[in-house]
C-alpha cells in the first residue's frame, strides 16, 4: 500500500512526542527517516521506528537528551549524546564539524553515547549546502563475522561522503562495509523471500540464503563476501569505521556495541559508552577555489556518466543517482509499505492512543 510522506511524517513525530522528545528533536527525527523512505532506503526509514520505542521502553535511550562537547580543539570535537536518538544527535554533531571547518577549513567530530542515526548520507549531505566535503559514519550492532571469523565481532558500520558540484547534482556515496545491510534482510524476511548467496553466513560460518539466519546465530559477511572476493577489504572498512566512531571517542566499540536489533541484548560488560559516530566536513575553499573545484567535478560527474555502458544498461550512474530518482517518484506517487510494517504502526497507534496513518486512496 502506498502513503504519502507528510501522513507518515506527522505520525513518526506523533510517536516520538509521545515518548517525550522535545518538538524540535521530533521533527528532526522524523525527516531523517522520512528522508530514507523518500530516497527508497526503506531499510532505514520509518519501519524502523517500533526498534527506537523498543529501546525508549527498554530504558536504553534518552528521550530529551542532554547533547554536549566534552573535548575539543579548534578543528576537532568530541560530543557525548547523552543516550538521545541518533537521528537527533548526529545532525547536532554534523553542525559542530561544519562550524569547525568554518573557522580551521577542516571540522572532525567524533561522538559517544549515542544511538542508531539512520542513513549515513542525510548527514554529511549537510555540508554540502555549505560548499563543504561532508563525511559521516557510525559502528553498529556487533551482527558481522570478520573474514575467517564464525564470530559477530563488528557491525554493518556504514559511511557516506557527500561532495558538491556546480551544476550537476552532489556526489553522494553512502554504504555499509558489509555486502548489505541488516535492514536488507529484514526487507527480505517480512517479503518471504531468501537473500542472495553472499550476503550471509550461518551460525558454523556456512554460506546461507536464509534471511532469518543473523537471528539464528548466523552473521553478516563484509562486503566482498568471500576472501576471494576481497572481503578482507570490507573487514579493514568496517574495522576502520568502528576505530574512528568508538575508539576515538570513548562509544563502545567491536562485540560490545549495544544492539539495535531485538534479538540481542546488550552484553554487561561495556567498555564504552553507547555506540559511536565520526563526522568530517572539509571546506573546499580551503584547497582550491570552490567555483573552480565545483566546476572540475562537473567535468567528472558529467564524464563517468556518458562512458559506454555495458549491453543491457541505460547508462552508467553516479553515486547518488538512483535515490535522487526514487525521491523524485515517492514525492508524488508515495511511499510503499509492507504489511508488517503497516501492522507495527497499527500497534503503536493502539500503544499511544494515536491514529494510524491512512494510505493513499
Amino acid at each position: 500500500m502506498m502513503y504519502h510522506h507528510y501522513s507518515l511524517q506527522a505520525f513518526t513525530v506523533k510517536v516520538f512526542l509521545k515518548m517525550g522528545c522535545p518538538d524540535d528533536q521530533a521533527q528532526q527525527a522524523a525527516k531523517v527517516l522520512i528522508d530514507a523512505d523518500l530516497k527508497g532506503i526503506d531499510s532505514h526509514g520509518i519501519a524502523r521506528l517500533p526498534g527506537y520505542v523498543r529501546l525508549w521502553e527498554k530504558d536504553r535511550l534518552t528521550a530529551d537528551p542532554k547533547i554536549e562537547v566534552v573535548h575539543e580543539t579548534p578543528s576537532t570535537a568530541v560530543i557525548d549524546g547523552d543516550g538521545g536518538l541518533g537521528l537527533v544527535v548526529a545532525p547536532e554533531a554534523m553542525k559542530v564539524a561544519i562550524g569547525k571547518a568554518g573557522t580551521a577549513g577542516t571540522g572532525w567530530v567524533s561522538v559517544r553515547n549515542s544511538n542508531h542515526y539512520g542513513t549515513a548520507g542525510y548527514h554529511a549531505m549537510m555540508a554540502v549546502e555549505k560548499d563543504m566535503i561532508g563525511i559521516s559514519m557510525t559502528n553498529a550492532s556487533p551482527l558481522v563475522a570478520p573474514t575467517f571469523s564464525s564470530e559477530r565481532l563488528l557491525g554493518t558500520n556504514p559511511m557516506a561522503v557527500a561532495i558538491p558540484a556546480l551544476s550537476q547534482p552532489p556526489f553522494l556515496a553512502d554504504f555499509a562495509t558489509t555486502t548489505v545491510a541488516n535492514g536488507k534482510l529484514e526487507v527480505m524476511k517480512r517479503k518471504g523471500q531468501p537473500i542472495p548467496q553472499g550476503w550471509a553466513q550461518d551460525n558454523e560460518g556456512n554460506p546461507s540464503t536464509d534471511a532469518s539466519c543473523v537471528e539464528q546465530g548466523g552473521a553478516l559477511v563484509p562486503l566482498g563476501g568471500t576472501r576471494e572476493f576481497g572481503s578482507h577489504k570490507g573487514y579493514c572498512l568496517g574495522s576502520i569505521v568502528d576505530i574512528f566512531s568508538a575508539v576515538f571517542s570513548g562509544a563502545n566499540y567491536g562485540p560490545w556495541v549495544p544492539p539495535f536489533v531485538s534479538f540481542l541484548e546488550p552484553g554487561s560488560n561495556p567498555v564504552g559508552k553507547g555506540i559511536g559516530h565520526f563526522f568530517g566536513a572539509m571546506r573546499i575553499d580551503a584547497f582550491r577555489p570552490a567555483e573552480e573545484f565545483k566546476s572540475e567535478m562537473d567535468r567528472w560527474i558529467t564524464r563517468f556518466r556518458s562512458s559506454k555502458p555495458v549491453q543491457g544498461e541505460e547508462q552508467v550512474l553516479i553515486p547518488g543517482d538512483p535515490e535522487r530518482t526514487t525521491y523524485k517518484i515517492r514525492l508524488i506517487e508515495g511511499i510503499p509499505l509492507l504489511p508488517p510494517v503497516i501492522k507495527s504502526f497499527e500497534v503503536l497507534a493502539e500503544k499511544f492512543h494515536l491514529e494510524a496513518p491512512e494510505a493513499i486512496k
